[in-house]
C-alpha cells in the first residue's frame, strides 16, 4: 500500500500493542491477562492485535459478541476466548463446538447453552457473571443462588463446565469512588457462595483496564484489559498514556487534498461557523464523520500540519474538514496527523476526546471501515 497516495489511513504499531501487554503484565504480576479485542480491537484490527497480544504474554482473549469470538477461531487462533454479549437464539452450538467460553447472566442463557451442548455432544465452557452493582449485564444477588444451583446441576450432568466467575466495575476509572469497594465486597461474597456450592472456577475476574492500573486488590486470577492494550489512557483522572507507561498504537493520518487562498470574510464549511478573519490559506483534509472524525469536535479538533498544531475550521463534514493556515502554506499531498502518540507534537486520541466532549474509547473505536489499517512491526 502506498500511504502517500492514500486519502486517510490508520497506522497500527503492533510493537506498541506488545509493549502495552507487557506493561500490564507487570502491573498484575500474579494474574493472567485477557486482551479484549471486541469492536475490531477498539478499531485497531482484531486478528493482528490478538496475535500481537498473545505473543507478548496475554493468555486469554475477550470479545463482546459470539461472532467476534468465532472470527478469531476462523483465523486460526486457538487461545482461550471468552464472549459475553448474548441474545436468545444466538450461535450457542457453534461457540460450544469452537471451545469458546460463554458468559451466562441468567437462567434463559444457561438453558440455551445446555441445549446447545446436548446438540453438539460436548461440554460447554461457561462463565457466570455476577451483577455486583454495575446494573447492566450479570445476575443480581437475589437471583444468584438459583443460577449457581442450576449451573452446578448442569455441571453434574456433564453439559457444562463452570470455568469462571466474573463481574465488571462501574467506576474503576474514578479512583476512590465508593462503589468500587462495594462492588469488590459483593464480588467476593458472590464468588464465595458459588465456590461453597461446588463451583471450582479456573479464573475469577473483575478488573478492567482502570482497575488493572490502579487497584491491585481486584486482580484475582485474571485481569481484562481493553483500551490499555492499545496504549490509550482509560481516563484523564488516571493520567496520560505516557504517565501510565503505555504507548498509543494507532496514528491517524490523511493527505492534504487541496490548498487555496481565500479573502478575509470568507465562510468555511456548512453553516459558516468559521469566517476567515483575514486573507488566508485553507487546507482541505479528506476525512470526515463517515470515517469516524467526530462532528462534535467541529471548530475544536486539533491537527498537526506543516509542523504546527492547528484546529479544524468550522464544521466537520461527512468526508472532509478544513484547516485555516493563516499566512502559512502547505503542499497538496502533505501529511496531516489527526492523532497519534503525541511524541512528535501531534494530538492524541485524548485530545480529540476533550475537543468532542467524549471519551478516548470512542475516538479510536469509531474510526470507520473505509479507513485502511496499515500494520507496522507485524
Amino acid at each position: 500500500m502506498n500511504e502517500t497516495a492514500t486519502r486517510v489511513y490508520a497506522e497500527i504499531d503492533l510493537d506498541a500493542v506488545r509493549g502495552n501487554v507487557r506493561a500490564l503484565r507487570r502491573r498484575a504480576p500474579r494474574s493472567q491477562v485477557m486482551a479484549v479485542v471486541k469492536a475490531d480491537a477498539y478499531g485497531h484490527g482484531a486478528v493482528p492485535c490478538a496475535r500481537a497480544a498473545l505473543e507478548a504474554g496475554a493468555t486469554w482473549l475477550g470479545t463482546a459478541t459470539p461472532e467476534e469470538a468465532l472470527a478469531l477461531r476462523a483465523a486460526g487462533i486457538d487461545a482461550p476466548v471468552m464472549c459475553w454479549l448474548w441474545t436468545p437464539g444466538g450461535p450457542w452450538r457453534e461457540a460450544v463446538e469452537a471451545g469458546i467460553d460463554v458468559s451466562v447472566s441468567g437462567m434463559w442463557a444457561l438453558d440455551e447453552v445446555r441445549a446447545a451442548a446436548r446438540a453438539a455432544g460436548c461440554t460447554a465452557r461457561v462463565q457466570l457473571k455476577a451483577d455486583t452493582g454495575l446494573g447492566r449485564n450479570g445476575c443480581q444477588p437475589a437471583d444468584w443462588a438459583e443460577l449457581v444451583g442450576a449451573a452446578v446441576a448442569a455441571q453434574a450432568e456433564g453439559t457444562v463446565s463452570v470455568t469462571g466467575v466474573w463481574s465488571h466495575f462501574a467506576c474503576a476509572d474514578e479512583p476512590g469512588h465508593p462503589s468500587i469497594a462495594l462492588q469488590l465486597n459483593a464480588f467476593r461474597d458472590m464468588l464465595a457462595y458459588a465456590e461453597k456450592e461446588g463451583v471450582e472456577p479456573e479464573v475469577r475476574h473483575i478488573a478492567n483496564s482502570p482497575a488493572t492500573l490502579t487497584l491491585p486488590e481486584s486482580h484475582f486470577d485474571l485481569v481484562r484489559c481493553g483500551l490499555a492494550v492499545y496504549g490509550v489512557s482509560p481516563a484523564p483522572e488516571l493520567g496520560t498514556s505516557e504517565q501510565l507507561g503505555l504507548t498509543p498504537a494507532m496514528t491517524l493520518k490523511a493527505s492534504v487534498a487541496l490548498v487555496k487562498a481565500v479573502p478575509a470574510g470568507h465562510g468555511v464549511s456548512y453553516g459558516h461557523h468559521h469566517v476567515t478573519a483575514q486573507d488566508t490559506h485553507l487546507a482541505l483534509i479528506p476525512a470526515g464523520y463517515a470515517d469516524g472524525i467526530p462532528r462534535h469536535a467541529s471548530g475544536r479538533g486539533p491537527v498537526l500540519l506543516g509542523g504546527k498544531r492547528r484546529t479544524v475550521a468550522g464544521r466537520v463534514a461527512m468526508d472532509q474538514f478544513v484547516v485555516d493556515l493563516g499566512a502559512d502554506q502547505v503542499r497538496v499531498g502533505e501529511e496531516a496527523v489527526i492523532f497519534g502518540t503525541g511524541e512528535h507534537g501531534e494530538p492524541t486520541a485524548e485530545d480529540w476526546a476533550e475537543a468532542a466532549g467524549t471519551i478516548a474509547y470512542e475516538i479510536v473505536t469509531r474510526i470507520g471501515g473505509r479507513v485502511p489499517r496499515v500494520y507496522r512491526n507485524g
